[in-house]
C-alpha cells in the first residue's frame, strides 16, 4: 500500500464517517432526547436520495434539488412527529418498534408505487464534477472532498446549536426532566418537534448528498440504519459527540477492514463495536 492510496483509502474513510454522522446524530438525538425508538429513520435517507433524484430532475441540478428538499424534509418531520410519534412518548418501547416497522414498509411501498423498483443514478454538480490528482494513475474526486467539507460545517453548526444557543438549553433540558421544563413555561412539545423535523432533515440531507456516489436504489434506508445504530451504541446513545467519534471509527473501521481484510470485511465492524463495548459499557462518550 503505497502513500497515495493510504491517502485515497483515508479520505474515503473519512468521507463515509462524517456522512454516518450526519445520519447517526438525528437518530441519537431524537432516542436520546425523545426516548423514541426510531426504526424508520433509515428511510429518511432513503427519501432524501429519491428526493435528490426527482428533484434533480425538476431543477436540473443538485445543488438546486438541496436547497428545495432540505425544507420539505424539515416540513415532513414535522408533520410525521405531529401525527404520529408525538403519541408515542409515553407508550412501551415495543409499540414504538411496531410502529416506525411499519412506516418502513410504508415507505418502500410508496418508494415503489411512485419511482419503481430500478437503480437510478444523480449527476454530479458540474462545478464539482473534477478530479485532484495524485500520481499518474491516481486522482480523487472533488465532489467526495465537497461531501467531507458540507459535514464538518454541519456538525459544528450542530453542537453551536445544542451547547451556545437558547433552543438548545432547552433541548438539554427537556432530555433530563420534560416536567420541569413544562413547568417552566416552555412549550415541550415543539421543542420535540423540532428536535424531530431536525433528526428528519440530517438523515434526509446525507441521502442526498450520497446520491450521486452510492447511486438511488431500492431498500438503501435498511442497510443505513444497521449501520446507524452501531455508531450511535458505540458513540453512547443520546450523544451527539460520541456519535461523531463513533461515525469516523466506524468509517475508518468499514473502509480500512475491506482493503486489508476482504474476507472478514462483513464483520470487522461489528468486532469493533463489541471491542468498544467491553470498554465502555455505555459507548465512548454514554452516561448512565
Amino acid at each position: 500500500m503505497d502513500i497515495f492510496f493510504f491517502l485515497v483509502q483515508t479520505l474515503n474513510a473519512l468521507q463515509y464517517g462524517l456522512l454516518l454522522f450526519l445520519v447517526a446524530s438525528g437518530l441519537t438525538l431524537v432516542f436520546g432526547i425523545m426516548g423514541i425508538i426510531n426504526l424508520a429513520h433509515g428511510s429518511f435517507y432513503m427519501v432524501g436520495a429519491y428526493l435528490a433524484f426527482a428533484l434533480t430532475s425538476l431543477t436540473g441540478n443538485l445543488l438546486g434539488a438541496i436547497l428545495l428538499g432540505i425544507p420539505l424534509a424539515l416540513a415532513f418531520g414535522a408533520a410525521l412527529e405531529w401525527l404520529l410519534f408525538s403519541r408515542l412518548y409515553q407508550r412501551d418501547h415495543l409499540e414504538q418498534v411496531l410502529l416506525t416497522y411499519g412506516l418502513i414498509l410504508i415507505f418502500e411501498e410508496l418508494r415503489s408505487i411512485l419511482v419503481g423498483d430500478d437503480v437510478h443514478g444523480v449527476a454530479v454538480p458540474a462545478i464539482f464534477s473534477a478530479s485532484i490528482p495524485l500520481n499518474e494513475t491516481l486522482s480523487y474526486p472533488v465532489y467526495r472532498l465537497v461531501i467531507s467539507a458540507v459535514c464538518i460545517v454541519l456538525a459544528l453548526a450542530l453542537y453551536f446549536l445544542i451547547q451556545r444557543t437558547r433552543l438548545g438549553m432547552m433541548i438539554r433540558a427537556g432530555s433530563h426532566d420534560r416536567d420541569m421544563v413544562e413547568a417552566l413555561g416552555i412549550n415541550i412539545a415543539l421543542v420535540y418537534r423540532v428536535v424531530f423535523a431536525l433528526g428528519v432533515a440530517l438523515a434526509a440531507l446525507a441521502g442526498m448528498l450520497a446520491a450521486p456516489v452510492s447511486s438511488v436504489y431500492p431498500g438503501m434506508g435498511g442497510q443505513v440504519l444497521i449501520i446507524s445504530f452501531v455508531v450511535v451504541v458505540i458513540g453512547g446513545i443520546g450523544s451527539v459527540g460520541g456519535a461523531a467519534l463513533g461515525a469516523l471509527l466506524i468509517g475508518f473501521a468499514d473502509t480500512f477492514g475491506k482493503v486489508l481484510l476482504p474476507d472478514f470485511a462483513g464483520v470487522v465492524v461489528y468486532l469493533v463495536m463489541a471491542a468498544v463495548l467491553l470498554w465502555r459499557p455505555r459507548g465512548i462518550l454514554g452516561k448512565a
